[in-house]
């Protein structure tokens, strides 16, 4: 049985992640602009982002890759957040409308771009939902669900692509990379 497995692997994690030390840096970079709450509410990007490492989520609330990807997230999110190296995660929507992508960031507990931005992201990463691919195209480098995780100049730090790797991808990601910890 596969969740025994991944539990059992994210208490190794934070465990691990305990041991390590943090590191911030001084700069801010830029993020999607604006960044909502899950209610729909801008925030100010640099308040809502101090301290912590963030990354963009490409998924979908219809997409069942990504519904069972979610769990073994948030573990990860929590043992990173108990382990002193807080991650948040902005919501970058596939699902089929407005409400359904607030919703969904809402019960994700993640920042989300607005949904009428959110192809923009897509194709700037090239990741997106093989349901979009006849308003997005084919060039991209994966589908949902995925994380790009961001350094604190804005820039693409890491790829965590869980649609091919599934839980494993979360080993991808830089969490004592001193560039990816935003001021």
């Amino acid at each position: 049985m596969l969740l025994p497995r991944v539990f059992a692997s994210s208490l190794a994690l934070a465990a691990s992640l305990r041991s390590q030390t943090v590191v911030t840096c001084s700069a801010m970079g830029s993020l999607p602009s604006p960044v909502l709450d899950g209610k729909g509410a801008v925030l100010n990007a640099a308040e809502a982002l101090a301290g912590k490492r963030v990354a963009l989520y490409f998924s979908a609330g219809w997409c069942p890759q990504c519904t069972n990807f979610e769990p073994s997230l948030k573990m990860f999110l929590q043992a990173s957040e108990d382990s002193g190296k807080p991650i948040t995660i902005i919501y970058v929507p596939s699902d089929r409308n407005q409400a359904a992508a607030q919703a969904r960031a809402q019960s994700l507990n993640a920042l989300q771009v607005p949904y009428e931005q959110a192809d923009d992201l897509k194709k700037q990463y090239k990741v997106w939902a093989g349901s979009e691919a006849l308003r997005l195209g084919l060039g991209r480098r994966s589908g949902v669900p995925a994380l790009v995780v961001l350094g604190s100049d804005g820039e693409e730090l890491a790829f965590v692509p869980a649609e091919s790797q599934g839980v494993r991808a979360l080993q991808e990601w830089p969490l004592d990379d001193s560039r990816g910890v935003w001021p």
